[in-house]
């Protein structure tokens, strides 16, 4: 007899028949993960990543297609940027990490770098904890070239792959972020270092939940290494940014992830996520999923477009952004907003409905003043 289906093996089997049969898992990366705790209350955004559906390939069968994501010609070169700044076992890396971030450590003459091959996300996670262990067991500068971390996301895991993480001679750990863009005199587009922030901090988190695990716990280093080009050269720099901070609010917010088992158990029997189904039927799956939308998801999620026609169809005011949605209180459509400021609903003791009527008063004067001022002009 086969044996009796775990919990966590019949939450697989369930987010395999959301993909739809033989559709393989999209891995959810960092970046995914950084936009998924960013927004928090979106179901649909939860379900989709912990199935492992291709997004893009979902909005373009929804005919939504987006425009979010990197170009190929910009990742060819941070391709080509990461193997020269990882070149010759990574000295270049290692002295920038010494620089920077433990210049009372002994320079790193030379690293060991392990090989962290194995078979599917599991072996190379668990082959990357064991390097790990042996990294702090030495006693030396140890560079992990794209290890793999395991990350509990709302009762699933998500496999990450950072650049590189480095082990010092104390043992302690460090993320190491490459990315492609100048570093103009010392300092990079605020934008471009807050986001690879938030991406670094996903990583510290993961790391921290391996070294949890060992006793003594190893001390995961807040200030993560971000290596840019040097100004317009193909030359290396690099900045250490502090990214406690991120790491807070990521944490926090992943922590409020709805379990993606209860938002499972709360689909129809036969929901299917699949591109190749009819656009009716995708469309319909896609619905039966709650989805949080703000204007703020055009530039981290690859469904921003149909969520964002599905939202002004309705009326949400959560549209036109999450500020004004705060400043609404219960008002939660454009339609009950203007009763509201009309005086036909609402709370006359709400502050918010107080505030539209009150604004309302204030624009029918302004507009009869102007109408008196255009007849006298006659």
């Amino acid at each position: 007899m086969p044996p009796p289906r775990t919990r966590g093996t019949a939450l697989r089997h369930r987010l395999a028949e959301l993909r739809g049969p033989d559709v393989p898992a999209k891995a959810l990366d960092a970046r995914a993960l950084a936009a998924l705790a960013a927004n928090p209350g979106c179901k649909r955004r939860a379900i989709l990543d912990g199935a492992g559906v291709d997004k893009a390939a979902l909005a373009s069968a929804l005919g939504a297609p987006s425009a979010f994501g990197q170009s190929q010609f910009a990742f060819v070169r941070g391709n080509a940027f990461e193997a020269k700044v990882k070149a010759d076992g990574g000295a270049e890396l290692l002295r920038l990490v010494h620089e920077k971030l433990d210049r009372g450590a002994e320079p790193p003459a030379r690293a060991h770098v392990p090989d962290l091959s194995a078979i599917g996300p599991e072996g190379r996670s668990a082959r990357t904890a064991l390097a790990l262990r042996e990294a702090v067991e030495a006693g030396e500068w140890t560079l992990l070239d794209h290890p793999m971390l395991a990350l509990d996301v709302a009762g699933s895991p998500a496999f990450l792959e950072p650049d590189a993480v480095v082990v010092h001679p104390d043992g302690s750990w460090t993320v190491v972020e490459i990315k492609s863009f100048p570093m103009l005199d010392g300092s990079a587009d605020p934008a471009k270092v807050g986001a690879a922030a938030r991406q670094a901090a996903v990583y510290v988190l993961a790391l921290e939940q391996v070294a949890a695990r060992l006793t003594p716990a190893p001390r995961v280093r807040h200030r993560v290494l971000l290596v840019c080009p040097k100004d317009f050269s193909n030359l290396p720099t690099a900045s250490a940014v502090d990214v406690r901070k991120q790491r807070a609010v990521t944490g926090r917010q992943l922590a409020r992830l709805t379990r993606i088992q209860d938002i499972a158990d709360a689909l129809p029997e036969n929901t299917c996520f699949s591109p190749e189904l009819p656009a009716g039927e995708l469309t319909a799956a896609v619905e039966s999923v709650p989805a949080t939308y703000a204007p703020e998801c055009l530039s981290a999620c690859e469904l921003a477009f149909h969520c964002r026609d599905r939202s002004r169809a309705a009326g949400a005011v959560t549209s036109l952004g999450r500020s004004v949605r705060a400043e609404l209180g219960g008002l939660a459509t454009v339609g009950d907003v203007l009763a509201a400021a009309r005086g036909e609903a609402g709370d006359p003791d709400d502050p918010a409905v107080a505030a539209l009527r009150r604004a309302a008063e204030l624009r029918a004067e302004a507009l009869d003043r102007r109408v008196g001022e255009a007849a006298s002009c006659r």
